[in-house]
């Protein structure tokens, strides 16, 4: 493989977003991602995006994010926001070759089926 540069790559905050709400959805154990969060926050400001419970900021080749979840109520929840930051860093590392400075897991709620 020819690892040889022909110019500058650009990767858009909104896709950093995408690749972490996908990857965090696909977790077993998490309900959703928290809607509107961020509600009457700047949405973009410099390299940071803003998605439906995720908060993405890159600084110096090193992505930070915070995620912000309703968990499903029959799960430990250390263990999935550890698996979590597991599963998302991976993604993006991966997909992107940036380096993570942070994965930040905010659980803010539970989950419990509505009883019939």
């Amino acid at each position: 493989m020819n690892d040889k540069a022909y110019g500058q790559v650009t990767i858009a905050p909104e896709v950093l977003v995408t690749i972490v709400q996908l990857t965090t959805q696909d977790i077993p154990g998490v309900h959703q991602l928290t809607a509107n969060w961020a509600r009457g926050v700047n949405r973009f400001f410099g390299n940071t995006g803003v998605g439906a419970g995720v908060h993405v900021d890159v600084h110096e080749h090193q992505i930070s994010i915070d995620l912000y979840v309703i968990v499903e109520h029959s799960v430990s929840m250390l263990q999935l926001a550890r698996q979590i930051q597991t599963q998302v860093a991976r993604a993006v590392e991966e997909m992107t070759g940036m380096g993570i400075k942070a994965v930040n897991v905010h659980i803010t709620d539970v989950h419990y089926p509505a009883k019939s």
